[in-house]
C-alpha cells in the first residue's frame, strides 16, 4: 500500500462518523454515544477500509477476487457492528462471544492463506460454517437468554452465513482464473 492508501483509511471512516455526531448534538437523549463509541466506530471503519484496500488492491485481483474481498469484509464488518451495537444472541448471552472468535479465526485465516484467492477460499467457507454453529451452539449451551426468539436469530444469522458462503464462491472463481491465466 502507499502512503496515501493510509491516509485514506485514516479519514474514510470521518464523514460516516459525522451522522451521529450531528444526532448526538441535535437530540443527545436519543443518540448516546460517548467518545469511546466515537472511537470504536472509528477503529471498525477504518480497519474496514484498510482490510478492502489491502485486499482488494493485491497484483492477482480481478474482478471476482474484489467481489469476494468486498463482500467478506462487508460481512466481518456489519457482523461485528450489529454484534457491538445490539448482539445477535440476546442480551447478555455468552454465544456473541463467539462471533468475536470467528471474525478473529477469520483473520488469522487471511493471513495464513497469504492472500492467495483458493486459501481466501477455505478461509470464507470456514467461517460461514462456523458462523452457522454459534446459534446452535448458543441455545443449546444458553437458551436462557435467547432474546430476539430463535428464528429471528436464525434468520439473521443466515444472512451472515450467506455472505460469507458468497465470498468463498467468488474467491473459488478468481483461483480458478488464476491458475488458468496465461502466463504473463
Amino acid at each position: 500500500m502507499q502512503r496515501k492508501d493510509y491516509l485514506i483509511v485514516a479519514l474514510a471512516p470521518l464523514p460516516v462518523l459525522l451522522i451521529p455526531l450531528v444526532g448526538v448534538l441535535v437530540s443527545p437523549t436519543n443518540w448516546k454515544w460517548t467518545f469511546f463509541d466515537f472511537v470504536v466506530g472509528w477503529v471498525l471503519l477504518a480497519g474496514t477500509t484498510f482490510a478492502y484496500r489491502l485486499l482488494a488492491t493485491r497484483k492477482w485481483s480481478n474482478l471476482t477476487y474484489r467481489l469476494g474481498a468486498a463482500l467478506a469484509v462487508a460481512a466481518g464488518f456489519l457482523l461485528t457492528w450489529v454484534n457491538l451495537a445490539v448482539q445477535v444472541v440476546g442480551d447478555e448471552n455468552p454465544g456473541n462471544l463467539l462471533y468475536f472468535l470467528v471474525i478473529l479465526g477469520g483473520l488469522v485465516g487471511v493471513g495464513v492463506s497469504r492472500f492467495m484467492p483458493a486459501g481466501l477460499a477455505k478461509v470464507a467457507f470456514a467461517m460461514a460454517g462456523a458462523i452457522f454453529l454459534v446459534p446452535v451452539v448458543a441455545v443449546l449451551a444458553w437458551p436462557v437468554d435467547f432474546s430476539p426468539g430463535p428464528e429471528k436469530v436464525f434468520v439473521l444469522n443466515f444472512f451472515f452465513v450467506a455472505m460469507f458462503a458468497a465470498s468463498g464462491l467468488f474467491f473459488r472463481h478468481a483461483a480458478g482464473r488464476i491458475a488458468t491465466a496465461p502466463p504473463a
